[in-house]
């Protein structure tokens, strides 16, 4: 009939193959749950940061933003956190590789669990850079928008300001735009080879370059993107109200170590050796039975 034959155990087996089809969306229940409970986080974060404490200390009346406001500003956060976990576990499987001195030993199944996931974190990520870029879309047509710019204009002119042009401004809000427009297309070309219909297309280089090389420019431009943001406020006093800093300073924590790591291993002391080793070169040490069964079954494969 043309079909390949798969071992899949003894006969005792059979009642959660049959069980197998039945199960919905196993593999994303693990990456969906991190990324809500990431969100909750984050936006109770903000929400207590910019609308509780103002209105329990100084009794300003915020809450309009909780709809919208405290939402993009919780959807790119939780991105950029999301694509940081895309990539840190590959970092966590080369130091493991590097302090072994072999790729024959199985990486922990907390760690195989993780790997495996990437892929939908990295789906999840997009959804929240898309919902953030369409979120930002409609600040300034919501009605709060509109009277913020009459209220400024007002102020303008009773103050008799002729021109409102800041320099420094203007720059801000074109670099940090423009980055944000450039990392959301890379991660568009992201999104695109994980369909099968289109990774299946790629030899493994090509789609090594892109998952890889393109991922860590994705998370490069988001990164720039968030610092171009706040570039005047992160050192600003009146940012920590409360003693909590700004809720971009706590997303960038974990991307930023995560490019820091991958320059570590771009090194070429540590690039080389990792290479040797995933081209299968071993120290000399005796290996366990476990290792010589997963060598064995390399080359037989091969």
């Amino acid at each position: 009939m043309g079909f390949s034959p798969l071992d899949m155990g003894c006969l005792g087996a059979a009642g959660a193959l049959e069980e197998a089809p039945l199960r919905a969306f196993p593999s994303w229940r693990g990456p969906v749950l991190t990324t809500l409970l990431l969100f909750l986080f984050l936006y109770g974060y903000g929400s207590m940061k910019y609308v509780l404490f103002p209105y329990l200390a100084f009794g300003q009346n915020h809450f309009y933003q909780l709809p919208l406001e405290t939402v993009n500003q919780t959807l790119p956060a939780v991105a950029m956190v999301t694509l940081a976990l895309v990539y840190l576990p590959g970092l966590l499987a080369a130091g493991l590789q590097l302090s072994r001195g072999t790729k024959y030993r199985r990486f922990p199944s907390w760690l195989d669990c993780w790997l495996g996931s990437r892929k939908q974190l990295g789906l999840l990520s997009f959804l929240c850079a898309g919902l953030h870029g369409i979120y930002s879309m409609c600040l300034s047509i919501r009605r709060a928008a509109q009277y913020s710019l009459l209220n400024a204009a007002y102020r303008q002119v009773r103050a008799e300001i002729p021109n409102s042009w800041v320099e420094e401004k203007v720059w801000r809000s074109d670099l940090y735009l423009s980055s944000g427009i450039l990392g959301f297309g890379v991660l568009c070309v992201l999104a695109l080879t994980s369909l099968p219909s289109v990774g299946n297309t790629l030899n493994w280089r090509e789609f090594t370059f892109v998952q890889s090389g393109l991922g860590y420019a994705a998370l490069t431009l988001t990164v720039m993107h968030t610092l171009f943001f706040g570039w005047d406020m992160a050192f600003s006093p009146g940012s920590y109200s409360f003693y909590l800093p700004p809720m971009f300073v706590l997303a960038l924590v974990l991307p930023c170590v995560v490019l820091v790591g991958r320059l570590l291993l771009a090194l070429p002391c540590l690039a080389c050796r990792l290479t040797k080793i995933r081209r299968g070169w071993e120290t000399k040490r005796p290996r366990t039975d476990q290792e010589v069964g997963i060598t064995n079954g390399v080359v037989a494969d091969g």
